[in-house]
């Protein structure tokens, strides 16, 4: 029987060797390690049933529709942000004061009240 000669880096060949069995040849080694491979991934591309491909198709849609609905919110809030729309955190207090400092504060007594100098 006519053979061929293949070349491997060290490191495969040291791996072949570790799964050789005793009294294995490699080609008898590679012959087996072919054999019980699962095969080409290709050989089973597109063999979903049909209520396989629908259930597929159904749990995509879905994942789609809720990854949008989340996106278009993330988008519109970072818009607003960017805008300088308040996101929520400078609404007044329900009391009815307002938290912000009224516009005629000294900015000196800022510092004194927060341990500043004036």
């Amino acid at each position: 029987m006519p053979t061929k000669t293949i070349g491997v880096r060290e490191e495969v060949y040291e791996r072949l060797r570790a799964r050789k069995r005793d009294g294995e040849s490699f080609t008898d080694l590679i012959d087996r390690l072919i054999d019980e491979s699962e095969g080409d991934w290709r050989d089973g591309f597109g063999s979903l049933s049909v209520e396989e491909a629908d259930s597929l198709r159904e749990t995509t849609a879905a994942s789609r529709e809720r990854f949008d609905g989340s996106a278009s919110d993330r988008q519109t809030a970072a818009l607003d942000r960017l805008a300088g729309a308040p996101d929520g955190d400078d609404q007044p207090s329900d009391d009815g004061s307002d938290d912000a400092e009224p516009d005629d504060a000294d900015p000196d007594d800022a510092n004194v009240d927060a341990g500043g100098s004036a």
